[in-house]
C-alpha cells in the first residue's frame, strides 16, 4: 500500500446525483436523508461556520497582518536548470514546461543567477536576476524579457 493506489473503501462512497424523497422503494424515501425533525431537517438551516449564535471560531480568532489580492506568484528558476537544452535554443515559458523544469507557470517566470551556463541560449522570460542576465550574455547568449 502506498499514496499512488489509496481509494476509497468499496461501498463507501454514493454518488450524489440520486433522487430524494421519492418513497421507500427507493432507498432514501420519507425523510430524505434528513434524520428526524431538528433544525437540519428543515429549510434554511443555518449557513456553514454557524454555532448557534455562539462567537464563531472564524470570528473568534485573531487576525494579524495584511493579505494583498495582488500579489503575483513567481516561479523562480536557476540558470543552471537552463543545460538541459541544446547549444542555440530559444527558451520560453512553453519550452520549459515542456521539459518538465516548471509544472505551472503562475503569474510568470523570473530566471535566477545560481549555478553555470555553457551554452549560448536565448531565454525569453518575465525577469531576469543580475546575475542570471550576466551569465546568460557571458555565454554568449541572449537575455529578453517578455
Amino acid at each position: 500500500m502506498d499514496l499512488s493506489n489509496l481509494r476509497p473503501a468499496d461501498g463507501s462512497k454514493h454518488s450524489d446525483n440520486f433522487r430524494r424523497g421519492r418513497g421507500h422503494g427507493s432507498g432514501n424515501g420519507k425523510t430524505a436523508g434528513k434524520g428526524h425533525k431538528g433544525q437540519k431537517a428543515r429549510s434554511g438551516a443555518p449557513r456553514l461556520g454557524f454555532e448557534g449564535g455562539q462567537m464563531p471560531l472564524f470570528r473568534r480568532l485573531p487576525k494579524r497582518g495584511f493579505k494583498n489580492r495582488n500579489t503575483l506568484t513567481i516561479v523562480g528558476i536557476n540558470v543552471s536548470a537552463l543545460e538541459v537544452f541544446d547549444n542555440g535554443t530559444e527558451v520560453n515559458v512553453e519550452a520549459l514546461m515542456e521539459k518538465g523544469i516548471i509544472k505551472n507557470p503562475r503569474d510568470g517566470v523570473k530566471i535566477l543567477g545560481n549555478g553555470e551556463l555553457t551554452k549560448k541560449l536565448t531565454v525569453k522570460a518575465n525577469a531576469f536576476s543580475e546575475g542570471a542576465k550576466a551569465k546568460i550574455e557571458a555565454a554568449g547568449g541572449n537575455a529578453e524579457v517578455i
